[in-house]
């Protein structure tokens, strides 16, 4: 039977993606030319926002290094990973309000310079927040994944979101957590510059800042300096370490790294220990730049990272990192000059254009056939 040229266009229209593509550009082109406006209307209000996304990005670049890295040891995607998140967040509250451990170094050293006790004690809560969660992600990996190691890996991905929903409404309970809205206490206090072309000024609190400069504060800098130091730290245990190298085998070929002796399921709780260790530093991150915590707030943060996780290409580390960063952007520059309501409606929606263009993401590649 002759197929007519109409239906043969379409046919090889949609074989090829063009359509995905076509969406693509005009979506780039839109983006470009809403960025160029913005730029010549407030370029100061425009680098502001460029600088808010750059610290969103940071944190959910945190969150997406998890899921990408046990995605690339077993296949999963961890829907449980951003309450591991929240755990984090609620572990280094606790540690600062009821235990004071922020403040220990001038518990022993009282002649200690101010400034170095607070950044020494803050260093030892987010030590606390990653182990703390690193601990709990061992237990949910033992009780809850290495049962369905063989399953279809359907069972896995329901149990994850199960497991999601456990520790959300667990953490909710009036003897875990709260089920309310807390502020958070930070461990440092905020210092903010105002940067313009007169230099660079410290703002007083409740100084409102001078016209057309941009505002950096310390937790930007904070959250950006312990992220690319986490990031360097954990492509150095990838790279260079043993544990590094049974990592990267038993990614590559479970069984065959089984038969080289490997003990694969000590790599898999390590790698689920190290993605939530992140997850727990990024919490604690997360908190510090936005001092509102609650049962449920790991929720959005969590999805959003593993948009940034499959955008980068999910499965490369350096791939998460580069996805995070684009996702805070879009966020922050979406809210900033289209629409708050719709920010994360755009963020969102990029995962779907990353699936119809380029479904492996920005540094992914397909999946090799094993010899």
């Amino acid at each position: 039977m002759n197929t007519s040229p109409i239906v043969l266009l379409i046919q090889k229209i949609i074989k090829k993606g063009w359509l995905g593509k076509t969406f693509l550009a005009l979506i780039t082109l839109l983006a470009i030319w809403q960025i160029i406006v913005a730029l010549q209307a407030n370029p100061s209000l425009f680098l502001q926002q460029v600088i808010n996304g750059l610290q969103l990005g940071f944190v959910y670049a945190l969150i997406a290094l998890g899921y990408t890295m046990v995605y690339g040891i077993v296949r999963l995607i961890n829907f449980a990973h951003g309450d591991v998140f929240m755990f984090g967040a609620f572990v280094s509250f606790y540690s600062i309000t009821r235990f004071q451990l922020h403040t220990w170094p001038q518990w022993l050293f009282p002649s200690i310079p101010h400034g170095l006790g607070l950044i020494i004690g803050a260093i030892t809560v987010m030590a606390i927040s990653m182990i703390a969660c690193a601990l709990l992600a061992i237990v949910v990996e033992r009780i809850a994944y290495k049962p369905l190691r063989s399953a279809p890996r359907i069972s896995a991905l329901i149990t994850a979101i199960g497991i999601s929903f456990f520790l959300e409404y667990f953490a909710a309970l009036n003897f875990v957590f709260s089920p309310n809205f807390i502020t958070y206490k930070r461990p440092v206090e905020v210092v903010t510059w105002a940067i313009g072309l007169n230099g660079i000024t410290t703002l007083g609190n409740g100084k409102a800042p001078p016209d057309g400069t941009i505002l950096f504060s310390n937790i930007a800098l904070i959250i950006i300096l312990t992220s690319v130091l986490l990031m360097f730290g954990l492509q150095f245990i990838v790279k260079k370490t043993r544990i590094g190298k049974a990592m990267r085998s038993v990614a590559y070929d479970k069984q065959t790294a089984r038969l080289m002796g490997i003990n694969t399921d000590a790599i898999i709780s390590t790698t689920f220990a190290i993605g939530a260790a992140l997850a727990g530093a990024a919490g604690m991150l997360y908190a510090i730049a936005f001092p509102q915590i609650f049962f449920w707030m790991g929720i959005i943060p969590g999805l959003k990272s593993f948009v940034a996780a499959v955008l980068g290409g999910i499965g490369s580390i350096p791939g998460a990192f580069i996805g995070a960063l684009i996702m805070g952007q879009a966020e922050v520059l979406s809210a900033a000059y289209i629409s708050t309501p719709l920010r994360d409606a755009i963020a969102f929606s990029i995962l779907i254009v990353v699936l119809l263009v380029r479904p492996t993401g920005i540094f992914g590649e397909p999946e090799r056939e094993k010899a």
